[in-house]
């Protein structure tokens, strides 16, 4: 059974980091890509950052500049390394895989197969 856990390390104040894992087990991140999902309180989910089968990196405006997707696709694992925090950054953290022949599908959060629980990730004024 293929799963997606997603980890973080604790919670930071304003203009701090954090880095979040996803560890996928029964999975190869060489056959999927994997894509970063945010849904903030009371806003609807949104789409931060994927990283292809390839591990060719790309953003969303929400993640570029400040947010660094890797993979490290011996151990099926993405990191999403998010820098100068924001506390609208506050929201719970997904990661999803998905198999796309397009680029332009990563951001269609529909088209993902597999989805992990989601990681709190509180940023303090």
């Amino acid at each position: 059974e293929v799963q997606l856990v997603e980890s973080v390390g604790g919670s930071v104040q304003s203009g701090g980091s954090l880095r979040l894992s996803c560890v996928g087990s029964d999975i190869s991140f060489g056959e999927y890509g994997v894509g970063w999902f945010r849904q903030a309180p009371g806003k609807a989910r949104e789409g931060i950052a994927y990283i292809t089968s390839d591990g060719n990196p790309f953003y969303e405006d929400s993640g570029n500049g400040r947010f660094t997707i890797s993979s490290y696709r011996a151990n099926s694992t993405v990191f999403l390394l998010m820098t100068n925090l924001k506390p609208e950054d506050t929201g719970t953290y997904y990661c999803a895989a998905v198999w796309v022949e397009s680029d332009a599908e990563y951001a269609e959060d529909d088209k993902y197969h597999y989805w992990g629980q989601g990681a709190q990730v509180p940023v303090f004024s």
